[in-house]
């Protein structure tokens, strides 16, 4: 009982007129709590009232749509979408089923499209290109890349959301693929949305021009020449949880149609738009993976987190960045599957906005997994892992800076090698500081002082003048491949050896001023009976290798490095020997050196431990 209502029953308030207006001020008052309740219905003890509230949902099939795969439901899911459009928006729900839509719907402003699916959805096993749950089958189109998107998200606030779409006149048959227009797509408008869908087999999967703060999340699919393009995206665009992977397809990096997306399409394209938020993103088997371009309003800059990219010839591809940058951070990039000269990260020659990456790692068939090329740009590597690369045994370096300014800090190279960095001697300023390796970092450095460097682990072996005297290197053995450039991995027989290609070089330490006689021991193979084989120092060859110990004498130098090319003709085991099936590019054998120089003493180093052994 409220107060004044105690009041009246009490008889304090005694007064006749006053207990009457009182009684009518408590009967007004609850009154008006009781409209409020029904106008409000969420609030505690409110009153059971049927809602006179429309709710804007539309039921397809109860509009005419038939989810039987074969009759046309073009006409009817665009009926409803312009109803609910005229309703000031609303929701078309499309139960479980399989539509054929042999034209192209347009999803008005403030109304979504709505399938079944409440997660990105996948097909189910390798080769099934239809999934349950809702599915639009999209016919338009076929021969040519230009005219009406598929579904075409016309207005501020449309949205398609909870559908699988798949392109049925599709077949991996097909090289190169039978072009069609985008899938998805938008321009001019604003708040546009695209969740958990899944793009089977689209030749072009989202198409965004001055969508400005779209969403894309929670999508899946395997568009074949492009998968998402955003452009003139004024007022950050967010893309998030997308995964093109050969879904429908079973992938073999030398299937035609597997190859021709993997060396000409592009999983994500990014020309104008600014600060864009791309988070949790992946790709696996495309030309590009992730490419930044520039159109003829400009180029991207953003935050980019958790990317990856595998099993691309080129995993990221920088032709333009604006000035505030690319900020790409947990990164994870894998060269193609199958390929010799894969790059994971191509900064181009024209790129003058900044390019950083931090915490990523590189691995797999790379031959290189950063290349910098442009004289304007600023790159930074920090905190990066670098595991694979020189995939074909070539002498590649990890990280090559052709130009421009880089700063390399806090990285680790997994692989000991003759080289984790190569500067040319084009670049403006270079920065590498504190970076790991096994064995010590190796900078070959040819820009002189525009490279600093510091606090940079450092080769374990001490190189004293009378060990580079004399000192024997076992090839094949743990500490070998600081010596070696463009050599293929260590293998057994009866010992130790490489192969090497026809690039092969030995980096050797010498004492300057003094000649050496070096003995090299080799075995030429049967493929390169007749062939000529030599060493040489420069343009000098300094004698022809047999199988065998071989002598050879080197002229005194100038430095404390002697570069020999070993040059051999190359073969392939594959076209010369029965049932192998190596196609790899040989040399020769060879197994160990000696080198000794003018003046030596009888003791000989260890080049591969770094210990003084006894003659």
């Amino acid at each position: 009982m409220c107060s004044i209502g105690k009041a009246c029953t009490e008889g304090t308030l005694w007064q006749p007129l006053t207990r009457l207006f009182l009684c009518v001020l408590c009967l007004c008052a609850m009154m008006a709590v009781s409209v409020a309740l029904a106008e409000h219905p969420t609030l505690p003890g409110a009153p059971e009232i049927p809602s006179t509230v429309a709710v804007f949902r539309i039921n397809a099939c109860e509009a005419g749509a038939v989810p039987d795969g074969k009759t046309d439901c073009t006409e009817a899911l665009q009926k409803a979408l312009h109803r609910a459009e005229k309703m000031g928006g609303g929701i078309v729900e499309l139960p479980a089923g399989v539509y054929r839509i042999e034209g192209h719907l347009i999803i008005p402003a403030n109304v979504t499209l709505q399938g079944v699916f409440q997660t990105a959805p996948t097909t189910a096993r390798w080769g099934q290109t239809t999934p349950a749950g809702t599915v639009l089958l999209a016919y338009e189109g076929r021969g040519s890349e230009e005219g009406e998107p598929f579904l075409r998200l016309a207005g501020n606030h449309a949205t398609v959301a909870g559908i699988a779409v798949v392109y049925p006149e599709w077949s991996p048959k097909d090289v190169p693929p039978v072009p069609y227009p985008p899938c998805i797509a938008s321009t001019n408008t604003e708040n546009v949305s695209i969740q958990n869908c899944l793009l089977v087999n689209p030749y072009e999967g989202i198409r965004l021009i001055r969508a400005h703060r779209h969403l894309v999340r929670n999508v899946t699919g395997y568009p074949i020449k492009r998968g998402i393009y955003v452009d003139e995206c004024y007022d950050i665009g967010r893309i998030e949880n997308v995964h093109f992977w050969p879904f429908g397809v079973r992938y073999r990096p030398d299937d035609p149609y597997c190859q021709w997306i993997n060396l000409n399409g592009v999983a994500f394209e990014f020309a104008r738009t600014d600060w864009h938020y791309v988070i949790n993103t992946f790709c696996f088997g495309y030309g590009i993976g992730y490419k930044f371009s520039q159109s003829a309003h400009g180029s991207a800059n953003g935050n980019f987190l958790g990317i990856g990219a595998d099993s691309c010839q080129r995993a990221v591809v920088v032709e333009q960045a604006q000035p505030p940058g690319l900020l790409i951070t947990n990164g994870e990039f894998v060269g193609r599957w199958g390929s010799e000269d894969a790059v994971t990260l191509e900064v181009g020659p024209d790129v003058q906005g900044k390019v950083s990456l931090v915490n990523c790692s590189f691995w797999g068939p790379i031959d290189r997994c950063v290349v910098m090329q442009s004289p304007r740009a600023q790159l930074t590597l920090s905190t990066c892992h670098f595991c694979e690369w020189d995939t074909a045994n070539q002498g590649s370096p990890a990280v090559e800076i052709k130009a421009g300014f880089a700063t390399i800090q806090g990285c680790t190279f997994d692989r000991d090698a003759a080289q984790h960095i190569h500067v040319h001697s084009g670049v403006r300023s270079v920065i590498v500081t504190a970076n790991q390796a096994p064995g010590g970092l190796r900078v070959n450095n040819e820009a002189g002082r525009k490279v600093q460097m510091g606090l940079n682990a450092e080769d374990t072996i001490q190189w004293t003048p009378e060990a580079r005297l004399h000192y024997r290197l076992h090839i094949g053995q743990p500490g070998d491949s600081r010596y070696l450039l463009g050599w293929y991995g260590a293998e057994k027989s009866d010992r130790t050896f490489r192969w090497s290609t026809p690039k092969s070089q030995l980096i050797l330490p010498i004492e300057p001023g003094r000649s050496y006689e070096l003995l090299l021991t080799v075995s030429v193979p049967k493929a390169l009976d007749g062939k000529e084989i030599t060493v040489t120092v420069g343009d000098q060859v300094l004698t022809a290798l047999k199988s065998g110990e071989n002598k050879v004498q080197i002229p005194a130098q100038n430095s404390e490095k002697v570069v020999l090319r070993i040059c051999s003709p190359g073969w392939i085991p594959a076209e010369s020997i029965k049932q192998s099936s190596d196609r790899r590019v040989l040399g020769i054998q060879v197994f160990s050196l000696i080198m000794k120089g003018e003046g030596a003493g009888e003791k000989i180093f260890d080049a591969n431990t770094g210990e003084w052994q006894t003659p």
